[in-house]
């Protein structure tokens, strides 16, 4: 009788079609974290000044200079994927095959909110604080497609929770199979499964600490940096596939420890800052009726709408050229009544 063993199975497939058209598991999860950023960065957004509509007007510049720059760290720091004797250059445009490198689509994504905040005059650190909760559950969605593509797992291990892993062809999308089975490569740690379980304890933490706490100008971010580093500092050290290293240690985990002290510097400098908000642009109550010209409808002037101005104004006007004679008289009676008023009093001794 064989014995069934504890383990966590990895999918043979990772492409479904529809039609002539592949649609790849990995992407799919990214455009779900992608989703849900954007709609809990809206609403947190908006609790800090923003305007409805706004972060939709950012999302399309985070989102390109995100994939851009996760996939060029990627290329970077493992160019021997594509640029060696054996590889396809072109393979490194294919980023539905897996490989965004998380730094570089931080650094390149910041660079794009950055710009879009400033051409729509939004507050780029009170954005950043009202964003970075989605963008780490985000990162905890998009882990489930590495799940999928059979990747980002540790090293053999013979621990309960264990991940098979399966000799993926990332081309068509299915795992190599043998007399009818799919390949095994062999069991490993879940480091995908621990990276998403830490990110969303990372989104609670920065959830439940805004909301209790008044936290300062950008130490939202800082947490988020912070915490994210932490955990993903333990995740390398887990690791046992390739990756290139200086001083013994992989180049993602030096990455961590100073993306670590920057965020902790961060949070140390703005301790005593204010809670962020979006002060470039005020917000309008949409349930306010609109003032002034710029209303709908004729504006309403002292004497009527704003066709009838040259008749108010004329009958303004000669009214005014009938009163500047009597106003002329009242003053000239005034100063004699005063006048009266002082000899009297030089005459007449006061009361005792």
């Amino acid at each position: 009788m064989q014995s069934i063993q504890a383990m966590i199975p990895s999918p043979t497939v990772s492409v479904f079609r529809i039609g002539p058209l592949p649609v790849h598991l990995y992407a799919l999860c990214i455009v779900a974290g992608i989703l849900v950023a954007l709609w809990l960065a809206d609403r947190r957004w908006r609790a800090r000044g923003g305007l409805p509509g706004q972060v939709s007007d950012i999302a399309g510049w985070a989102v390109i200079f995100g994939i851009v720059g996760g996939r060029l760290y990627h290329v970077i720091t493992d160019p021997e994927l594509y640029f060696t004797k054996g590889k396809h250059p072109l393979d490194a445009l294919k980023i539905w095959d897996g490989g965004l490198g998380i730094w570089g689509a931080i650094a390149l994504g910041a660079l794009g909110v950055w710009i879009g905040c400033r051409r729509h005059r939004m507050d780029f650190v009170a954005f950043a604080d009202a964003a970075v909760p989605g963008i780490v559950i985000a990162q905890a969605l998009g882990r489930w497609g590495n799940w999928f593509n059979n990747e980002l797992y540790g090293r053999a291990t013979t621990l309960p929770w264990r991940l098979e892993i399966h000799n993926l062809d990332v081309v068509t999308g299915k795992a190599e199979r043998q007399n009818g089975h799919p390949v095994v490569l062999g069991y490993y740690q879940p480091t995908f499964l621990y990276e998403m379980i830490w990110d969303l304890l990372v989104a609670a933490m920065l959830l439940m600490l805004d909301r209790r706490r008044v936290l300062g100008r950008g130490q939202v971010l800082a947490l988020y940096i912070m915490g994210y580093t932490a955990g993903r500092f333990v995740v390398e050290g887990l690791r046992d596939d390739h990756a290139n290293h200086i001083l013994g240690m992989r180049v993602n985990s030096w990455v961590s420890i100073l993306v670590f002290l920057g965020g902790l510097a961060l949070f140390w400098h703005q301790r005593r800052a204010p809670r962020s908000v979006n002060t470039l642009a005020e917000p309008v109550d949409p349930d306010q009726p609109a003032a002034g010209p710029n209303a709908d409808g004729p504006a309403e002037t002292a004497g009527g709408s704003v066709a009838d101005a040259p008749d108010v104004a004329g009958r303004h006007a000669a009214t005014d050229r009938a009163a500047q004679p009597q106003h002329l008289d009242s003053e000239h009676a005034v100063s004699s009544v005063e006048a009266a008023q002082r000899t009297d009093s030089s005459a007449t001794p006061p009361d005792r």
